[in-house]
């Protein structure tokens, strides 16, 4: 299975090296082959980052590429957080994330939306 992340800060480079350093345990317990970073939206340059590679500026490249299952949204905020999120559980993509921003303010929203799409939008580090 293939997942986003979105921001690459703190939160986010902290999720990409838990992810990479225990990805057999991961996607045991997640019932998946295998877990694999696909993409890390991030506006800035990481040069000479273990996860350069990964890297990517434009948001459309993980709402259209259907191998990405899940996105875990870092960037913090409400824009444009929101708006990916939003795009991302239409899209039929499961969302984690750790905004307490984002959740607080549109939670209700995006729960719903997540219903409506038969994904999940998952937030318990945000609160």
């Amino acid at each position: 299975m293939y997942i986003a992340i979105m921001g690459y800060g703190t939160v986010g480079s902290g999720v990409a090296e838990v992810i990479m350093n225990n990805q057999a345990n991961i996607a045991k317990t997640a019932g998946q082959e295998s877990i694999d970073i696909k993409y890390i939206l991030d506006l800035r340059d990481f040069p000479g980052d273990v996860n350069e590679k990964l890297m990517i500026k434009d948001f459309s490249k993980i709402l259209e590429d259907d191998d990405i299952k899940v996105v875990v949204e870092t960037m913090g905020g409400l824009h444009p957080a929101f708006e990916f999120v939003s795009s991302c559980l239409q899209k039929g993509k499961s969302v984690v994330t750790s905004n307490k921003e984002l959740v607080a303010a549109k939670g209700d929203i995006l729960i719903k939306l997540a219903e409506e799409n038969n994904v999940n939008f998952l937030f318990e580090a945000s609160v």
